[in-house]
């Protein structure tokens, strides 16, 4: 078994997406090109993931409850977020079109992208491949927002999003 080097951002990433996909089939090349992460990379995060106990054995069934946990309480401190510049790029966190209808903010976020919709401070995904990947998988796009609003936000903003993110992964 390899060693355990400590979880990276992009196995987040991953492992929602997995959860998005719900209970079809999928292979590490589907992961790839959905994610725009190589195979190689899908397969070393599904092997950190299973030594930190997110996913089951055979590196295809998330442990919903255990995601939840790490997203709520390790996730905001093992990877936070330093807005940036003001840039143009896709609106996450309460910037995100499900959240904004939600708060009112002063300041929008956005992950750098030239295709982008938005001006705002910047914030760096949690993988390069995020603002691509989020065009094609709307729950994909909501749960990263949140992410990013764990990473960012106030109290009452943290707790409305990590409300809705326990509903799209534990399918409450």
């Amino acid at each position: 078994m390899k060693a355990h080097n400590g979880m990276r951002p992009l196995d987040v990433v991953i492992l929602l997406k997995i959860v998005c996909l719900e209970s079809k089939p999928w292979q590490y090349r589907d992961l790839s090109s959905q994610l725009y992460i190589s195979v190689s990379e899908v397969s070393e995060s599904l092997s950190r993931s299973h030594i930190a106990g997110l996913i089951d054995e055979s590196k295809k069934k998330v442990r919903v409850n255990n995601l939840v946990e790490f997203i709520e309480f390790g996730l905001p401190y093992v990877f936070p977020a330093v807005p940036g510049q003001i840039v143009t790029g896709v609106p996450t966190a309460y910037s995100n079109p499900f959240y904004k209808s939600h708060f009112l903010g002063s300041v929008d976020y956005v992950w750098k992208d030239e295709q982008g919709t938005m001006r705002g401070l910047s914030i760096e995904p949690l993988h390069k491949g995020v603002t691509k990947a989020v065009l094609m998988d709307e729950v994909l796009y909501k749960l990263l927002s949140g992410i990013d609003i764990l990473r960012v936000g106030r109290a009452r903003e943290k707790k409305m999003a990590l409300e809705q993110m326990k509903m799209l992964i534990l399918k409450k």
